[in-house]
């Protein structure tokens, strides 16, 4: 049996009526650039999301990097983020001319230690970017009063988790930005690069709209230097339809991982936990293993996907040199980058495959 770590095809078959007329609608309307799926997707989301505003932009790493620039992120600024995350949360903040000061994660839930913020607060410190990791929000509560306390912005990359929740919550709607990616791997995602940012600020929904448009309020008129990224109108329009079937395939996807949790029960495999704040949605069912590399290995020979993320935490990554971390300065996410694998979960997961995939990672452990 093959069992790959994520079958896109399934989830378009199973929608394809839907999404084909989606596209030949706006094929027939070749209103390409800013269609008016555009604007009905981001009401859509706005809506799902639980925020004021949703502005689509060209992809989740835009979205990061106009949100930052949006609240005055830049040169002599520093930004407080994870070290255990896609590279792109690191990325946008050097390339506003910002310092990344890195903090260590919780041994339990992958996400930032919210311990260790506030002792990396300096005068610089402009915001503080938690990433809701593999589909689980950051404990939000602490990380926002510690922002109210000083005076501080948070922006939530929450590339891995719409629909997950906090306390109720949406993801994304909690700090006073939210980042998401549509990237084709996402629970909800599109066919290519596409991102979103929710807030519900008047300002700063005006100045992203702007900075997404070459920093033009008016065409050919411009207020500011800014990008162009553009959620394309067929991304939105396949998005659009996509969006109804969101909660169900994250409730598939949590039912998939409670399968797991139940045949890993017992095992020497540390398995992905929730807390009890969460409404965990499992982007990605990541595991720790202290052999990693050997199941690794021994799924490649069975036929089953896997992925690793992340095998590099950022402080270690060579173009953060400059920063000066070294090697045991944030040891769990550290360690954690040795042992973690995640496995297929996906929604269309059939249950004789991750029933496979479930007795072949014990076969090996045992």
């Amino acid at each position: 049996m093959q069992v790959p770590l994520l079958d896109l095809k399934r989830e378009y078959q199973s929608l394809k009526a839907e999404i084909d007329g989606a596209v030949l609608d706006v094929m027939a309307a070749t209103q390409y650039i800013n269609g008016p799926q555009v604007k009905q997707f981001e009401e859509a989301a706005a809506k799902y999301c639980g925020c004021k505003y949703a502005i689509g932009v060209a992809s989740g790493t835009d979205a990061l990097l106009l949100s930052m620039r949006a609240v005055g992120v830049g040169p002599g600024t520093e930004v407080i983020t994870t070290t255990f995350s896609f590279f792109a949360t690191a990325g946008t903040i050097h390339n506003l001319g910002a310092k990344a000061v890195f903090v260590d994660i919780d041994e339990e839930t992958f996400n930032v230690d919210v311990r260790q913020i506030e002792k990396r607060i300096t005068p610089q410190t402009k915001a503080i970017m938690p990433v809701h990791l593999f589909g689980q929000c950051a404990d939000m509560d602490a990380i926002m009063d510690i922002a109210a306390r000083h005076n501080l912005i948070v922006i939530e990359d929450a590339a891995q988790a719409i629909s997950a929740k906090y306390k109720g919550k949406m993801s994304g709607s909690i700090g006073h930005l939210g980042c998401f990616s549509f990237y084709p791997t996402k629970n909800l995602g599109a066919p290519g690069d596409g991102g979103m940012i929710v807030t519900n600020s008047d300002e700063l929904n005006e100045r992203l709209r702007r900075l997404k448009a070459h920093g033009a309020n008016v065409k050919y008129f411009h207020e500011e230097v800014g990008y162009n990224s553009r959620l394309d109108t067929l991304h939105a329009a396949i998005l659009l339809t996509k969006l109804p079937h969101l909660d169900g395939w994250s409730a598939a996807r949590r039912n998939n991982a409670a399968y797991y949790n139940q045949r890993f029960a017992g095992s020497p495999l540390r398995m992905p936990r929730a807390a009890d704040y969460a409404y965990h949605i499992y982007n990605q069912y990541t595991l720790r293993v202290d052999n990693r590399d050997g199941l690794r290995d021994h799924l490649k020979q069975q036929g089953i996907g896997f992925e690793i993320y992340y095998p590099a935490p950022l402080h270690l990554q060579k173009c953060f040199q400059y920063l000066g971390y070294r090697e045991s300065d944030l040891p769990i996410a550290e360690r954690s980058a040795k042992q973690v694998i995640s496995i297929p979960i996906y929604p269309q997961l059939r249950e004789d495959e991750r029933e496979f995939v479930a007795d072949t990672v014990l076969k090996f452990v045992s």
